[in-house]
């Protein structure tokens, strides 16, 4: 029996938010995977790819892919230059039509299929669903660099996630529509759960698979990236004081609130 995740029983579509930057690679076989899995879920459903100032064919695959699939639900946003992790993710958030809205890379280091546990974590109770990389399948000086700043949001901010980057991500697009987000760099995920959080929506988390990116080249590590990440970083910090006291008490609540099954254990 088709496995039918109990958040979508009711109306309601899912858009996917995909980045982009340089991924020509990978991008037209992503957005074909990402739609053979919406259809498990839902007939009403998006694919909002953000061309983030590709320098390779990135738009010229988009382009014919369009032409190629037009029964394919595929939107492509695209910036002129390329203006940051965040900025693309803002272009793609503001974009989708549906309501709920699932964040993921165009890289396919993700398992799209475990979309169905972020699905059935989302009940009725819950404004978003957020994944972290049970074994991240990175190089261990980007595994550093993440427990480094995983560390440094946590003591800026309190507990915000244990994976504050993941990009697998589900959530309502009543919380985009009511928090406001700045950060256009790397510091895009930190300032959009520690407002999340801050506004008082509830939020789940539980562990998903990771894979060796297997074309493109990651941004993250670059000097620029991680120096605006870090202007970005203590701008939000400034700007929105000690939140610590009110997102003290989400740690324990977004543990218990997720069974310890690992990605390994889904069928």
């Amino acid at each position: 029996m088709e496995h039918h995740p109990k958040s979508l029983l009711s109306p309601g579509g899912i858009s996917a938010v995909l980045p982009a930057f340089n991924e020509a690679a990978l991008i037209a076989e992503t957005v074909r995977h990402t739609a053979d899995v919406l259809r498990r879920y839902t007939s009403h459903f998006e694919i909002v790819v953000v061309n983030d100032g590709s320098r390779d064919s990135t738009g010229q695959v988009l382009t014919r892919l369009q032409l190629q699939q037009p029964d394919l639900p595929l939107r492509v946003v695209t910036h002129s230059e390329n203006l940051g992790y965040g900025a693309a993710l803002t272009s793609g958030f503001d974009a989708a039509s549906q309501d709920l809205i699932f964040m993921t890379d165009g890289d396919e280091q993700f398992d799209l299929g475990e979309l169905s546990l972020l699905l059935d974590a989302l009940d009725t109770d819950t404004d978003a669903v957020i994944g972290w990389r049970a074994k991240r399948a990175d190089p261990p000086i980007r595994r550093l660099n993440a427990w480094g700043w995983n560390s440094l949001v946590g003591f800026l901010f309190g507990y915000t996630a244990r994976d504050v980057d993941c990009a697998f991500k589900l959530f309502r697009r009543r919380v985009w529509q009511q928090i406001t987000v700045e950060a256009r760099g790397a510091t895009f995920s930190a300032e959009l759960l520690v407002k999340t959080r801050r506004s008082g929506f509830q939020v789940k988390e539980l562990p998903v698979s990771h894979f060796p990116r297997t074309a493109g080249n990651p941004t993250g590590a670059r000097v620029d990236v991680i120096a605006r990440a870090f202007a970005e970083l203590i701008r939000l910090r400034w700007k929105l004081g000690d939140s610590r006291v009110n997102v003290s008490s989400a740690q324990g609540r977004s543990s218990e609130s997720i069974s310890s099954r690992s990605p390994e254990a889904v069928a």
